[in-house]
C-alpha cells in the first residue's frame, strides 16, 4: 500500500512539472485551411470562434489545448490588424496546441462575403426534398447532414 502512495505521490508531481513547463505565448499562430483553399498559414492572429458540436467557442492565446470537432457555421478569424474575417465551414477539426497555435482543418470553407443567399436557399430546398423522398436510412441520414449544412449556409448569407 505504502508502495503505491509513493508512486501516486510521484506520477503527481511529474503532471505537476511537466504542465508548469508549458510554453505559453501571448501570440496565436494561426492555420486554416480547406480541400479548396488555404486562408491562413501560420499567422498571428488575436483571437478565433468557431461553430463546435459541444458549443461555439472562442480561442485566445493561452487557450488550454483541445481537439474538437467543428460544426456547420462561421468561423470568425480576428486579426492583429483590427479586420475580422468570417469564413462558413461545411465540417472538420480545431486543434489548439500548447504551444498557443491553432490549427482549423475544414471539409469546405469559403468566405462569408461570397455565400449567394438565394443558391444557399436552393440547396436547402434541395436538402429537405431529398429527406421527404429517402428510401433508406443512408439516405435519411445524408439528407438530414445536407439540411444541417444548408440551414447553416443560409443563416450565414443572411
Amino acid at each position: 500500500m505504502a508502495a503505491i502512495r509513493s508512486m501516486s505521490r510521484l506520477l503527481t508531481s511529474r503532471s505537476l512539472s511537466s504542465t508548469a513547463k508549458r510554453c505559453y505565448s501571448e501570440e496565436m499562430n494561426f492555420t486554416f485551411a480547406s480541400g479548396n483553399q488555404i486562408f491562413y498559414d501560420g499567422k498571428s492572429v488575436k483571437q478565433v470562434d468557431v461553430p463546435s458540436f459541444s458549443g461555439s467557442f472562442g480561442i485566445l492565446p493561452k487557450h488550454v489545448p483541445t481537439l474538437a470537432v467543428l460544426r456547420p457555421g462561421v468561423v470568425s478569424v480576428y486579426e492583429n490588424e483590427g479586420a475580422v474575417k468570417k469564413i462558413f465551414v461545411s465540417s472538420g477539426t480545431v486543434t489548439i496546441n500548447d504551444d498557443s497555435s491553432v490549427q482549423i482543418i475544414a471539409e469546405e470553407a469559403h468566405p462569408v462575403e461570397n455565400i449567394d443567399l438565394s443558391a444557399a436557399r436552393d440547396l436547402l430546398s434541395k436538402a429537405q426534398s431529398q429527406l421527404s423522398s429517402a428510401a433508406n436510412d443512408q439516405a435519411k441520414a445524408e439528407a438530414e447532414i445536407a439540411i444541417e449544412v444548408g440551414e447553416a449556409l443560409v443563416k450565414a448569407a443572411e
